[in-house]
């Protein structure tokens, strides 16, 4: 097959990439161009030119993998996706209806939570340990 149409394919599949939301071609399209370069330094046939498309596709994609973990790493401090209670863990507050049972309110910022944790009264300082669901797991602090 001519190289040519290979390096036509990555060029398609690069262009593609950026008209196509949420698509992962660029890694497609890296495999094409080196096999559009094998195929001009060494003119293989389709059979072998097929081959070097499916490894460098492959490794392609593999050190592509490697990019968006790094790339999307979350940035020390952030909350993970969908989980922004996790954020108050470590937070201080004041009790606000006493922990009587284990159950209770807690004062957090400008908010009130339903809180867990010891039998504590009205104004005793806590600290949350823990979520479930939205109940805030208290210590004293």
């Amino acid at each position: 097959m001519n190289p040519w149409i290979w390096a036509t394919g990555a060029l398609v599949a690069a262009v593609l990439e950026i008209v196509v939301p949420g698509a992962y071609l660029i890694w497609i399209a890296a495999g094409a161009a080196i096999t559009a370069v094998i195929s001009f330094a060494f003119g293989l046939a389709l059979a072998a030119q097929s081959i070097v498309f499916v490894i460098a596709s492959s490794v392609a994609c593999v050190i592509g993998y490697f990019v968006y973990q790094k790339l999307i790493k979350p940035a020390a401090g952030d909350a993970p996706l969908n989980q922004r209670g996790l954020d108050m863990i470590g937070a201080h507050g004041i009790i606000f209806e006493a922990i009587v049972n284990g159950q209770g309110k807690v004062s957090l910022g400008d908010s009130v939570w339903l809180a867990e944790g010891p039998d504590m009264p009205v104004g005793s300082a806590v600290v949350v340990t823990g979520l479930r669901g939205t109940i805030a797991i208290v210590a004293a602090r």
